[in-house]
């Protein structure tokens, strides 16, 4: 027979956790998955922002790579202005919602 103190006896099949715990594990959990953000070269810089420019002179859709630590996320629109100080952009999508986006949060620009 068994103990009651080890091979899933009382003790061992009682355990509990708490809310509490519970969610700080899923935090903890949730921040182990995040990412850093990659290092663009300057050439894939001058792509970008060459994408950027095209989409803004030509009124052509442009679809930006934008980087979050989580998922990346594409957004395909056309840019409306251009906010040189701040280095953002306005773009504007299909549904006429728009948003801004910094330019250091693109990673990718496909015309």
């Amino acid at each position: 027979m068994a103990s009651k103190l080890s091979e899933n006896g009382i003790y061992e099949g009682s355990r509990l956790i708490l809310p509490e715990h519970r969610e700080a594990y899923l935090a903890q959990e949730e921040l182990q998955r995040r990412r850093g953000k990659p290092v663009l070269d300057e050439q894939e810089m001058q792509l970008i922002e060459e994408a950027i420019l095209e989409s803004y002179q030509d009124c052509r859709s442009v679809t930006l790579t934008v980087f979050n630590p989580f998922d990346d996320e594409d957004i395909r629109g056309v840019v409306a202005s251009i906010d040189k100080p701040n280095r953002r952009i306005k773009l504007v999508r299909a549904d006429e919602d728009y948003s801004w986006i910094r330019i250091e949060e693109i990673t990718a620009a496909l015309l």
